[in-house]
């Protein structure tokens, strides 16, 4: 069973990801409320992809993709970012860093685990 790292501090929203991606997608889903957590989870339990809150409290997305990469043990694992600042401009400037893609918020709950699996490749 595939397993993803969901990093983000909005608990309801938490939830409902959590609820949309195990029923619809089938995966098992990994919670973490904040950039650390995420990435000690990250490291620990090796997920097979991260979904990602840019606006997080104590360390933005962004940084902590930067963290990611800079670790051997996470940094072949596939990062999607959820951004609710998704400007005309923005969607390239995550392109260049390396991301698997990006998913704006607010998103629609029941088409999230397609969103997912198309941005990965998983079938």
């Amino acid at each position: 069973m595939r397993r993803i790292l969901l990093i983000d501090d909005e608990e309801r929203l938490s939830e409902v990801v959590q609820t949309c991606l195990e029923t619809l997608g089938g995966w098992e889903v990994l919670i973490a409320t904040t950039a650390n957590e995420g990435l000690l989870i990250a490291e620990i339990e090796q997920p097979n992809a991260i979904l990602l809150d840019v606006m997080l409290p104590e360390m933005d997305g962004i940084t902590l993709f930067h963290h990611l990469q800079e670790k051997p043990d996470t940094q072949s694992i596939p990062v999607i970012l959820l951004s609710a600042k998704i400007q005309f401009a923005e969607p390239n400037q995550f392109a260049n860093l390396g991301v698997a893609g990006v998913i704006a918020k607010p998103f629609d709950p029941l088409k999230l685990a397609d969103q997912v699996a198309k941005i990965l490749g998983w079938s």
